[in-house]
């Protein structure tokens, strides 16, 4: 596994399980992680070993999010059956997406800002695979997807339920609150071989799991959600896919959120109004 990140004062990362370098110290030529992503996608990223400092323990860094800003950011609803049933919904037989903009991005740890109670007054959590593009494409098949995917990190998406609820049709509105979206700090590249398929997903509050499920329960796989999309508009680096996730839980002021993908990270946020 590589992994590419940015310090909270935007300095791109690569690192392994070692710890962390500058990104320049091994590609001279790139000057940001978002300059990065078709290297992850194409395989052609560096090791980290080459540079010529010692890395340094995540442990001593401290993290901004992974990328200045991300391109488009698709969501899937209703990716496990089990949510789906949750929810007292039929099983989509299409991925059902929706987007949601760049200024709901907060963290990493947030916080979580939950709306005034007059505008909602009962938000979900839930975490979920984020599936990050690193070369632009369209019209790809699904066994072509590992190609231009640079890499994944977790995500915790929140939802307006309320909001939702009194009509389908408002769900964009119930998605794009502000901080109703905290990407994890680190990018996972996976190497050759890698296998998603029996990766947990777990949602997590305040210590207690809310919901937990496998990657290989998923309706829709990651390889197929970015195909389909591919078909629908051209994919470009930086674009983030939010894969779906295995339950939602309310939250209120002063939990802590955190979402948890198997091998890929973590990432958590505190919640206030």
């Amino acid at each position: 596994m590589r992994y590419l990140a940015r310090t909270a004062g935007g300095q791109p990362l690569l690192g392994d399980e070692s710890g962390f370098v500058r990104l320049g110290t091994v590609h001279p030529d790139l000057e940001s992680v978002g300059d990065a992503l078709p290297h992850a996608a194409g395989g052609t990223l560096g090791e980290p070993a080459s540079a010529p400092a010692e890395p340094v323990d995540r442990k001593n860094l401290t993290f901004g999010p992974p990328l200045a800003e991300f391109e488009k950011i698709w969501g899937i609803g209703l990716n496990y059956a089990e949510h789906a049933g949750d929810l007292d919904e039929q099983r989509p037989d299409e991925p059902a997406s929706f987007m949601k903009p760049n200024t709901a991005i907060t963290g990493p740890d947030g916080p979580i800002r939950l709306p005034p109670t007059d505008r909602t007054e009962r938000v979900t959590a839930e975490a979920e695979l984020g599936l990050l593009v690193g070369r632009e494409c369209r019209g790809i098949d699904k066994s072509e997807v590992g190609s231009v995917v640079a890499g994944y990190l977790p995500v915790i998406d929140m939802t307006a339920e309320d909001i939702l609820q009194r009509n389908p049709r408002f769900l964009t509105r119930a998605k794009s609150f502000d901080t109703f979206l905290v990407p994890g700090p680190i990018i996972t590249v996976p190497g050759d071989g890698f296998d998603l398929t029996e990766l947990t997903v777990r949602t997590e509050v305040n210590g207690d799991v809310e919901a937990e499920n496998e990657i290989a329960n998923m309706l829709f796989p990651p390889t197929e959600i970015a195909a389909f999309h591919s078909d629908v508009m051209t994919l470009q680096p930086g674009d983030l896919f939010l894969t779906g996730t295995p339950g939602a839980a309310l939250i209120e002021p002063g939990d802590e959120v955190r979402a948890f993908v198997e091998s890929i990270g973590s990432t958590e946020a505190s919640v206030t109004r």
